[in-house]
C-alpha cells in the first residue's frame, strides 16, 4: 500500500511519472499517430534510460494506457474545469500534466493514489517541465475538478464546500440554475437525470445568463441538455460552495446554485454530449434512492420527491 513517509517510493515515482508525461507528449505531438502500442514501447525505453525502477513499469504501462484510453473523457473534464482556454489554445505541456494528471485523480485506486498526491505530482511536474504559470494553473483545473468530485477523502468523504454566507467579502459570486425535471406516464412519476464523467447522477445545471430570469434559465437548461420543454413549477432550494478560479482574486470563486422544480413531457432524452455529460435517462421515484448523487445535490432531489408525493396524495 502507498505510504506517504517512504520518500524513496514517492521519489521512483515521481521519475515514473515523468518518463509517462514524456510519452504522452510526443504522442501529442504526433497527432495521435503514435499508437499505443508504440507508445509502450518508447516508454520501456525511455524508463531504461532515465532509470526508472524496474519494479515500476507496470505501474507506468498502466498509467499511460488509462491516459490512452480516457483521452476523450478526461479532455472534455479539462474543457469543463477551465472554459475560459480552449483545449487547443493550453501549452502542450500543460496540456499533457494535465492529462496525466486526472487520469489518477479520476481513475486511480484511491488506496494506492490518494486525490491530493495526484494533484500535487502533477504540479510539482508543472513546475519542472512548465513555464512559471504552469504549477498555478495546474493546480487551479485540478483543485476545481477535486471539489467537483466532492474533495474525495477530505473527512471520509465529506461534502463539498457549502452553505457559505452568498457574497461574502471580495470573492466573486458566480451564478448557476438548474433543477429536477420530472414526468407522468402511465400513473407512475419519473425524473430526468444527467450522468457525469465522475460518475455522479445529477440535474440538469448551468450558468445564469445575463439579463436572465431564474425560471427561463431553468427551461433553457432542460433544453439544451436533454432536449425537454419545461415549465417551471416551484424552488426547491439553494447551496453554494467555494471552486478555484485562476483569473479572481485570491484565486477563488464562490458558485451559487438555485435549484427549481419543473414538469416535462415523458419522451425520449436528448444528452447534450459535452460538458462532461455522458448519459441522461428517466428513473422512476421508486428506484431513485439507490443512485449515487453528489452530497450537496441529494438534498434537492429528496424535497423534490417529497413535493411529488404530496401532489399525489392531493
Amino acid at each position: 500500500m502507498y505510504n506517504e513517509s517512504n520518500c524513496s517510493f514517492m521519489a521512483n515515482r515521481h521519475l515514473a511519472r515523468s518518463v509517462v508525461l514524456q510519452v504522452l507528449f510526443e504522442r501529442d505531438a504526433s497527432g495521435g499517430v503514435l499508437t499505443v502500442d508504440e507508445a509502450l514501447s518508447r516508454l520501456a525505453d525511455y524508463a531504461k534510460e532515465f532509470g526508472a525502477r524496474e519494479s515500476d513499469l507496470p505501474f507506468m504501462q498502466n498509467l499511460l494506457k488509462v491516459a490512452a484510453a480516457k483521452q476523450k473523457e478526461i479532455d472534455e473534464v479539462i474543457v469543463r474545469a477551465a472554459p475560459e482556454w480552449p483545449l487547443e489554445k493550453i501549452a502542450a505541456i500543460d496540456r499533457n500534466i494535465l492529462r496525466l494528471g486526472l487520469s489518477e485523480l479520476l481513475f486511480a485506486d484511491r488506496a494506492q493514489v490518494p486525490a491530493k498526491v495526484a494533484i500535487n505530482e502533477a504540479i510539482e511536474l508543472a513546475k519542472t517541465f512548465g513555464s512559471a504559470s504552469s504549477g498555478r494553473f495546474v493546480n487551479g483545473v485540478l483543485g476545481a475538478v477535486y471539489i467537483e468530485l466532492g474533495e474525495p477523502g477530505k473527512t471520509d468523504g465529506a461534502a463539498r464546500k457549502k452553505d457559505a454566507p452568498k457574497g461574502g467579502g471580495n470573492m466573486p459570486v458566480e451564478e448557476l440554475i438548474g433543477g429536477v425535471v420530472y414526468a407522468r406516464d402511465g400513473g407512475e412519476i419519473y425524473l430526468a437525470l444527467v450522468h457525469d464523467i465522475f460518475g455522479h447522477w445529477t440535474l440538469c445545471k448551468g450558468k445564469l445568463q445575463e439579463g436572465e430570469s431564474h425560471e427561463d434559465g431553468m427551461k433553457r437548461k432542460a433544453k439544451e441538455e436533454v432536449g425537454l420543454e419545461c415549465s417551471v413549477e416551484e424552488q426547491l432550494g439553494e447551496n453554494e460552495y467555494v471552486a478555484n478560479d485562476s483569473k479572481a482574486s485570491g484565486g477563488k470563486k464562490k458558485r451559487h446554485a438555485t435549484y427549481f422544480l419543473a414538469r416535462a413531457e415523458f419522451k425520449d432524452l436528448s444528452l447534450k454530449k459535452e460538458g462532461g455529460l455522458d448519459d441522461a435517462q428517466w428513473f422512476p421515484l421508486a428506484s431513485v434512492g439507490d443512485l449515487n448523487f453528489y452530497d450537496d445535490i441529494l438534498p434537492v432531489v429528496t424535497r423534490a420527491i417529497n413535493l411529488l408525493a404530496q401532489k399525489d396524495r392531493k
